[in-house]
Formats: C-alpha cells, structure tokens, sequence
C-alpha cells in the first residue's frame, strides 16, 4: 500500500493521477496538468460516456480536448531533474490507515522508496467499517421488511374491506331493485284493478244503452204500423199509449270523456324515474369519490418537470352531446373550432345552448396530465359534470361559477377565473398549455409548454365531484387535446 509525495517546492510539479512528478506535461482547458499517458488512459476510460471532464475539479468537456505536451512545464521539469529534485523523504510523507490509493505496483508489493503501510494493517481497519457497514445494511433490511410487512398487512385489510364492501353493496342493491320491482307490481296491479273497474261499470252502462235502442226501436216500428192505419177510432185508442216514452237510462247531457287517465300515469312514472337518475347520479358522485379516497400510501410529491407530468399523461376526447352549435369537432373529436355558421347537432339535454363550450366524454379523477394546442380566445378549463347549460347566463360560463375552474387566454391577455373571481396572470402563455389535475389531492395547475415549463396559475381546494376537462372559444378559435407519447 502506498502514496507517493514529493517536495513541498516541487509539489506543483507532480501529476494528480499518478503522483509522481510529470511527464510529457500537457494542460488541459480548465488549466490543470498531467501526465500525457496519464490523462489519456484516464479518458479512455471515459469514451463510452461521450463527456471528459478534470479528474481534479471535474469540469467537463465535449469534445473531447486535444491533447499537446506544455514545452515550457516540459522545460521547468527538466531544469528541476538536473537540479536533483527527487521524491520527498519518507518522514514529509507517512500514509497511514485510511489515507491510501491502491496503485498498480502495491498490488504487487514492488515499491520505488515511497511510504507503505501493510495490507494487513490497511485490512483491519477497513474490516472494522465493513463490520459497522453490514451492520447498517442489516438494519435497514430490518426497517424494510417491517415496512414490507405493514404494507402486507394493509393489503389484507383492503382485500378484506373490499370484500365486505362489496357484498354490502351487493345486498343493498338487491333490496334497491326489489323495492323498485315491488312498486311495479303495485303499479301494474293497480293500473289493471282500475282497468277492470272502469270496463265494468262501461260495460254496465253499454247493456242498458243496448236495452234501451231495442226498446226504442220496438217502439218506433209499432208507431209507424199505427201510423198507417185506415182506422181513425183505432189511431186515437193506441196512440197514448204508444207515444208515451219511459225514462232514459243516462242523461244526455252527460260526455263520455277520453281514456287519457292512465296516459297520466305514464307521465307520473316517467317523472319519478327522472327524479330517480338525477338522485343516482348526484349520489354516485359522492360513491365514486368516496371509493377513490382509499389511499395505503402517503400522497406522492407533485411532478416539477414535464418528464415527471407525462407519466400522468391522459387521452381526452370531446363529448358532441355537449358541444354548442357554433363548434365543429374534429380529429377524432380532440379538436374544436369555433364556425360562423351552426352545426347541424340532434337536441340533447346535455348541450350548451347559449355559449360556444364543449366538455370532455371523460371524466377525471386521481392524477391526470393533458396538453391543449390553442389559437385565437380560449378558456381552458375543468368543470363538474352538473354546471348548468341552458341560455347565456354567466353561470353557464367555464370560470364564472363555483362549478369550474379556467385559464382564459389570448395574444393580449392571460388571467385564471374561478366563482367569478379573477386573477391577472403576468406571464407570458406559449401555444402550447399543460394542465396537472390531482383531485385527491385538490391541485389544479396550469402550465405555458415551450422548451421549458412555466407554471402559470395553481389552485389548490377541494374538489367534490369528478371533473370533466372543457373549452370555450371565442370566435375564429381553435383548440387541440395533444396525443402525449
């Protein structure tokens, strides 16, 4: 084991690598110097990393530096060698434990004068810190596999409150669909019970109408017989009888009305499952939330580089039941444009009537990252499934409630709104705008994508319900969902 030293007055003049005074001495770029052979072997060490850098103060270089020998350190060392400047005395230079580099001629126990210390004795006390490092290793193994451990055990409880969850959910949705099929047959069953009611006392009536046309009709005929008699005597005997007429059976100022009785039951039925799929869906919100909230680990740190976002990195597409008249979708429904003229969209209730607005077919929750390629006045924005649609009214705007979130941007200006609050933005915003959505967490940021990230706005709530991601544009406007890779 050893460590060459030289002279104090000649300790500038010796190479780092080798330690021992230079040869062929060559100064690279950040103006240290070393052995030609030895800085060469050194980056060809280095070849496969295509970056050299200092073996002193590592500064790095690409390409790699040419190398030519310094002729005036060359001349310095020469005049040095016959001034008979040598390796210093082993007393300036004494290597003890823990002060070694292991050179070439030490492993093979072939040493020029300079100062050693056994390997034994370099054994031992690097035995010692092997010792007092397995017995670290050994201890985060320990803490390790107790985490392991924990997780473990977590995992069995999850599966097992999943399970009963489950099999709860199941037995309450059964109770759910027998309730309902219960009310169906009670339904059905009074629906017939009337029926049968109603075309009884119908067929009641319909008899007697029938008994009295036959007798009528008897009537008539016996009249018109009478009528035709040559008997004057014989006329004025019968005719009292025969003209006398019995009471009818109904009254003739009494209508029959239509059967719409049981179409109004239809329409009580249509409301009540109306009534019940707007509750569902309210309620599911609150399910799908409340499942998503299982979370075992701690929450994760927020991404800082767009590497880090992309791994979160979601396909969105827009849902044309929501898109307004005045937007064209396109590209496989990841792009709008804003039109002149109307499109021709069925009717849904789903749709924005008086703002040129369109919201995602998906639905996000957990961690979502999208890009959106823009042109012209656009809001880019994340809003609840339920914000309201119908008309011009400020509520119905992406930003302008407590329902949705936006960054509105033009080549004029930038600002983020949100229940109507605004909040200027003074920096500038590229044509490309990334959004990171964490909705366990409650963070909503918003990024201008160039070659470098720039966060614009970061809102950080609480958020109730899933999120749909949305676009408002202003006229002559284009907006794209980028395919992310």
């Amino acid at each position: 084991m050893a460590q060459r030293g030289i002279q104090p007055d000649s300790a500038k003049f010796c190479c780092s690598i080798c330690l021992d005074l230079l040869r062929d001495p060559v100064t690279i770029p950040c103006g240290h110097s070393y052995c030609m052979s030895c800085i060469k072997d050194c980056w060809d060490g280095e070849e496969h990393k295509e970056i050299y850098s200092c073996p002193q103060c590592r500064q790095t270089f690409t390409p790699r530096p040419v190398l030519q020998k310094s002729t005036m350190l060359a001349e310095l060392l020469e005049e040095m060698k016959k001034m008979g400047l040598q390796a210093a005395p082993p007393d300036l230079c004494y290597a003890g434990p823990g002060d070694v580099c292991i050179c070439y001629l030490c492993s093979m126990d072939e040493h020029k004068g300079h100062d050693t210390v056994s390997a034994a004795a370099e054994r031992t006390e690097r035995q010692k810190e092997l010792g007092l490092s397995r017995q670290k290793i050994q201890q985060r193994i320990q803490d390790t596999e107790k985490d392991v451990k924990v997780l473990q055990q977590e995992v069995e409880a999850i599966s097992r409150s999943a399970d009963k969850a489950v099999e709860d959910s199941e037995e309450i949705f059964t109770q759910l669909i027998r309730l309902v099929e219960k009310r169906r047959s009670d339904v059905k069953q009074q629906i017939r019970s009337q029926q049968e009611e109603e075309v009884s006392r119908a067929e009641e009536v319909q008899v007697k109408l029938k008994q009295e046309i036959a007798e009528l009709r008897r009537k008539d005929a016996e009249l018109e017989q009478l009528s035709h008699t040559q008997d004057h005597i014989h006329f004025l005997q019968n005719y009292p009888s025969l003209s006398c007429l019995s009471e009818s059976t109904h009254s003739p100022s009494i209508n029959i009305r239509p059967l719409s009785y049981f179409e109004d039951v239809t329409a009580a039925v249509s409301e009540l499952r109306d009534k019940l799929q707007e509750l569902l869906s309210e309620e599911w919100s609150k399910i799908s939330l409340t499942v998503t909230g299982v979370d075992v680990l701690l929450p994760q740190p927020e991404p800082k580089t767009r590497a880090e976002l992309l791994q979160y990195s979601c396909h969105i597409t827009l849902d044309p039941n929501t898109a307004n008249t005045q937007l064209s979708l396109s590209e496989e429904n990841r792009k709008a444009t804003r039109m002149a003229e109307e499109q021709s969209y069925p009717s849904h209730p789903d749709r924005f009537t008086g703002w040129s607005q369109v919201l995602s077919r998906e639905s996000l929750t957990g961690r979502c990252y999208w890009e959106v390629e823009w042109k012209g006045i656009v809001y880019i924005a994340v809003s609840y499934q339920d914000i309201s649609r119908r008309g011009n009214r400020d509520e119905c705007v992406f930003g302008y409630n407590d329902k949705s979130w936006a960054l509105i941007c033009s080549n004029m200006n930038r600002h983020f709104r949100h229940s109507n609050t605004e909040t200027k933005i003074r920096l500038p915003v590229s044509s490309r705008v990334g959004v990171y959505l964490d909705h366990r967490a409650g963070i909503l940021s918003f990024y201008s994508v160039s070659e470098t990230m720039t966060l614009l706005h970061r809102v950080q709530t609480t958020f109730t319900q899933p999120l749909h991601a949305g676009l408002t544009l202003g006229g002559g406007t284009t907006a794209e969902f980028c395919e992310l890779k």
